[in-house]
This record gives C-alpha cells, sequence and structure tokens, in this order.
C-alpha cells in the first residue's frame, strides 16, 4: 500500500509541476501573444536573428513546442524561408535550457511569495495584463512548490532496496533510460517538465550520472515528436512537416553522439558541477548548445535534403483549409494568425473572380458563370471553416487586445463572403444575359465596368493592407473609394438616361442590365471597404451617420 500512496503523490506532485507550467505558458500567452508572434515574424529573416527571437519567445512561453507551432505557421505559407525557421528552432531548444538552469538553483523560497504576489494581482488588478502576469506569478510558484514537493517525497526512496536492484539493472543500461524520459517529455508535451523530473529524481539518489545524462537527452528528444504529430494534421500537406521533421532529425543525431560517448560526457560534466540537480541543468544545456553549434552550419543542407524529401504538393484541394490547425486553438495568439493566412486565401480568390467577372462582361465564354459559382463554392467552404475555426478558440482565453482582433478576422471574413456571393449570383447573371441576348456593349458601358472591375482589385488591395498590418492611410482611401464607385453608378445612369432610343444590341445602347451590373459591383466594393470602419472608428476618422445635423433639438 505504501507503494501505491508513494506513486500517488509523485503523479500528483508532477501534476501539479505541469499545471503550474501550463498557467505560466497561458499568462504569458495571453498578455504578449500577439506582440510576440509579430516579434518572431519580424525577426524570421536572418538565421542568427532567427535563433535568438526563438531563444526569447521560448524563454516567455516556457515551451518550444509553442514555439515551434509559430515558427511552423509561419514557414508552411512560405512567409519565412526554411533555413531561418530551422535556426529559430535551435534557439528554442537554448531557450528551454536556460529555464532549466533558472529553476535547477535553490529558490524553492520564493514559491509563497510569487503565489501570494500572483493572487494578488489576479485578483485586484482592473487591467487585463495584470491579471495575465498574476497568473504567471502563480504558475512559477506551483512550479517550485511542485519541484520541493517531488524532492521531499523521493528522499526516502533512495533507501529503498527494491529501487536499488532496479537501478543497478537499469546503471549501465543508456538506451532504456533515454527512452523512458523520451516517453515522459512526449507525454508532458515539455522537455522542461521532463527534464525536471529528471533532476528531481538525480537530486533524491534515485538515478546514477550516466543515467541522468541518457534521461536529458531523451527528454530533448520526446520534446521534438509533439511538433512533429501536431503538425501532420492535413493530409497531403507534406511542406509543414519540414520543420518539426528537421528539429527531430538533429535531436536524433545529438542522441547518437551522447550515447556513443556517453562515459566521457558524464566525467566532463560531474568535472564542472558534480551536484545531481546542477548535473542534469548543465547537461540539458550543453546538449542544446553543442547542437545548436554543430547544426547551425548544416542548415542549408538540411533544408534542401528536407525540401526534396518533403516537396510542396500542388494538388492540394484549392477549397481545403490548409493553415487551420485545430492543435493550436490552445493558442489564441497562434490560432488567429492561422485564421488571418486563411481569410487572405479568401482574399485571392476574391480577386480571381474580379478577374473572370471582368472577362464575362468583354468575352463570349459562357462558362464564366460556372467559373464563378465554383470560385464562390470554394469561398464558401473557407469562409464556413474560418469561422468554425475562430468559434473553437477558449474566449477566456483571449486579451481585449486579441478578443478586438477575433472580432476582426470574423468581419472581414463575412465581408469577402458576402462579395463572392454578389459577384457569382448577380453579376454573373447579367453579364450571362449579354451573352444570351447577343448585346455588344457600348464603349462608354464597356469603359465603365472595366474601370469599376479595376478599382475593385485595387480596393481589395488596400483592404488587405488595412487588415494585416491596420494601415490608416489605405483605410481612409478605401472609405473615399467607396464614394468613387458611387459618383461611377450615377455618372452612368445620367449617360444611359440621356443617350438617344436605340435598338437593342446596336452600338451605343445602354441596357438595363448594365446599369444593374454596375450597382451590383458598387454592391461588392461597399463589403470590400468596411473591414476600414472599425480602425477609423478607433481613431474618431469616421462619423457615426452621413446625415447632415438638422438644426433641432
Amino acid at each position: 500500500m505504501s507503494e501505491l500512496r508513494l506513486l500517488v503523490q509523485l503523479a500528483g506532485e508532477a501534476a501539479l509541476l505541469l499545471w503550474g507550467l501550463h498557467m505560466v505558458q497561458s499568462g504569458v500567452e495571453r498578455a504578449f501573444g500577439g506582440r510576440l508572434q509579430a516579434m518572431l515574424g519580424m525577426a524570421l529573416g536572418r538565421p542568427w536573428r532567427a535563433m535568438l527571437a526563438g531563444l526569447g519567445v521560448t524563454a516567455a512561453l516556457q515551451s518550444s513546442t509553442a514555439t515551434a507551432l509559430m515558427i511552423a505557421g509561419f514557414a508552411s505559407t512560405g512567409a519565412v524561408a526554411l533555413v531561418p525557421a530551422l535556426a529559430a528552432m535551435l534557439g528554442a531548444n537554448v531557450g528551454t535550457a536556460l529555464i532549466v538552469q533558472l529553476l535547477s538553483f535553490d529558490i524553492g523560497w520564493l514559491s509563497p511569495l510569487l503565489i501570494l504576489v500572483g493572487v494578488i494581482a489576479f485578483r485586484k488588478s482592473s487591467r487585463a495584463q495584470w491579471r495575465d502576469l498574476g497568473r504567471v506569478g502563480i504558475g512559477l510558484g506551483l512550479m517550485l512548490l511542485a519541484l520541493h514537493m517531488l524532492v521531499q517525497t523521493l528522499a526516502p526512496v533512495e533507501a529503498s532496496p527494491t529501487l536499488g536492484r532496479v537501478l543497478a539493472a537499469l546503471a549501465d543500461e543508456a538506451l532504456p533510460n533515454l527512452l523512458l524520459a523520451a516517453v515522459i517529455a512526449w507525454a508532458a508535451h515539455s522537455s522542461i517538465a521532463g527534464v525536471l523530473f529528471v533532476a528531481t529524481l538525480a537530486g533524491g539518489g534515485v538515478l546514477t550520472a550516466p543515467a541522468a545524462v541518457a534521461m536529458v537527452v531523451g527528454a530533448n528528444l520526446g520534446s521534438a515528436i509533439n511538433p512533429l504529430l501536431q503538425s501532420g494534421g492535413r493530409a497531403g500537406d507534406r511542406a509543414r512537416l519540414r520543420l518539426p521533421l528537421g528539429n527531430l532529425v538533429n535531436r536524433v543525431l545529438g542522441c547518437v553522439l551522447v550515447l556513443a560517448f556517453l562515459p566521457q560526457v558524464t566525467g566532463w560534466l560531474e568535472a564542472l558541477d558534480d551536484s545531481p540537480v546542477r548535473l542534469v541543468a548543465n547537461a540539458h544545456l550543453a546538449f542544446n548548445l553543442a547542437m545548436s553549434l554543430l547544426a547551425f552550419p548544416m542548415l542549408r543542407p538540411l533544408a534542401w535534403a528536407l525540401r526534396r524529401l518533403l516537396p510542396d504538393n500542388p494538388a492540394l484541394d484549392e477549397a481545403a483549409p490548409r493553415y487551420l490547425d485545430a492543435h493550436a486553438t490552445d493558442l489564441p495568439a497562434v490560432a488567429m494568425a492561422n485564421a488571418q493566412r486563411e481569410v487572405l486565401r479568401i482574399a485571392d480568390v476574391l480577386e480571381r473572380m474580379l478577374d473572370a467577372s471582368a472577362r464575362a462582361f468583354g468575352t463570349e465564354d459562357r462558362d464564366s458563370a460556372k467559373t464563378l459559382a465554383e470560385m464562390d463554392d470554394v469561398v464558401d467552404r473557407l469562409h464556413r471553416a474560418v469561422l468554425a475555426y475562430l468559434a473553437a478558440i477558449p474566449i477566456e482565453r483571449l486579451a481585449e487586445e486579441d478578443g478586438r482582433r477575433l472580432n476582426e478576422i470574423q468581419a472581414f471574413a463575412i465581408a469577402l463572403e458576402h462579395a463572392a456571393d454578389v459577384l457569382s449570383r448577380d453579376v454573373a447573371r447579367h453579364a450571362t444575359k449579354r451573352m444570351r441576348r447577343g448585346v455588344t456593349l457600348a464603349e462608354g458601358d464597356r469603359h465603365d465596368l472595366d474601370a469599376l472591375h479595376e478599382a475593385l482589385r485595387e480596393q481589395l488591395r488596400m483592404a488587405v493592407a488595412v487588415f494585416m498590418v491596420e494601415d490608416a492611410a489605405a483605410a481612409r482611401r478605401l472609405v473615399q473609394s467607396k464614394e468613387e464607385l458611387r459618383a461611377t453608378e450615377r455618372a452612368a445612369a445620367r449617360r444611359a438616361a440621356r443617350a438617344a432610343p436605340l435598338p437593342l444590341g446596336e452600338p451605343g445602347a445602354t441596357p438595363g442590365f448594365v446599369l444593374d451590373a454596375i450597382r451590383d459591383l458598387r454592391r461588392v466594393g461597399g463589403h470590400i471597404a468596411a473591414v476600414a470602419h472599425p480602425l477609423l472608428e478607433r481613431r474618431g476618422e469616421l462619423l457615426s451617420s452621413r446625415l447632415a445635423p438638422t438644426g433641432k433639438g
């Protein structure tokens, strides 16, 4: 019965450690998630900068897995090259080692203070960011408390005769120790938790030095498996596997090297500091630093091999979401970035619909309406997928700024879907009517339609700029262009009213369906321009009503 109670105690204390780690990660992600992601995206240009950015983001999030998902999202879209992405992962691995270094020192006395300050900030602060930082303090305090409890629980275990025989049997078996730690880190989704658990075992005298070093290496291997599994959720999207696979290859090669020279590595680490806990922390840092230095010069050949092994798949279903990673919904900043990239795909399809609509009025292609309907179906499917994905993000985990951004992503997706509906349902009907009646458009009508389609393409590009970087100048220009579309509609109506009555189909005649098409194209522009309204309202540059004041009380 005592053995069962011991196992329950160890499991509960390990769970407390994991929960504290989760609180730190979620608190930082809520407080700074969007800014951390933006910083990472801007730094992923040159390998050295990317490596430092990966280190910094991981140190903040306390999770190389979360960082790996962010970087994989950038790399899969082509927004960042594979070499800097691989370099960022090397930095992320070093970041986890620095966290373990800090936690390996005897700072258990900080636990009550961190929990106290964290609870006060969480309960008393009126600012969401301070409450999130209070969550971080509570999480750090719980982690230190769990480590202290683990050491106390394992203290009497060292004298166990049964454990002594088991350890003696495994002392010279490095591979089983490595695989055991790999499973623990994989199950915990964290190399930090895995290495801290190994440090606790070593500090309690449960592990020999060679076994501890082997388990540290195994924890690094296990934590590299999760990003690979989480990136393989979409069939056929092989490019997303390049980054996590490259990181796993790096870990496997490191494991092979350490196992080949385990006695020498252990001796060197013991000479540096023979304290069991410090030996584990130093082994973790030395492993990641060494693998980063060894792998950095080889990143370009590795990236080339990964591209050859996992080439792009051009046959992906266009209407299938590519970036909506279901595993990322627990990380709101990552999930919203994924949704944002998918919305940009909708904008790309809408631009192609505008091209097809313009051709439908200038050619006799009777399949143009069918083409527009097929592209509208793609927009509908992507739109539904984006809204469902955003609905899966836990609203209670969003900071105020992230909640606003989520609403803006939803609104832009809806506006693009409405614009696509107008093109495929109404504008396409007018183009089909022209072909069915054999009407040759007058030069002025043809010019108006071409100009409107070109203006809508330009509007869509400005809308994307507003959506992506909140460009205020583009937002103002977008609203102004909506008024220009209305002026174009009025000018076409006046020209049609002044034109001499001509038989339908004769040059110079302005059929009614042309005016209807111009009116519907203006509606498309209205939907596109809607993305500018929230930004201009926040800046106080948009009137609440177009009605002029009457002067009455």
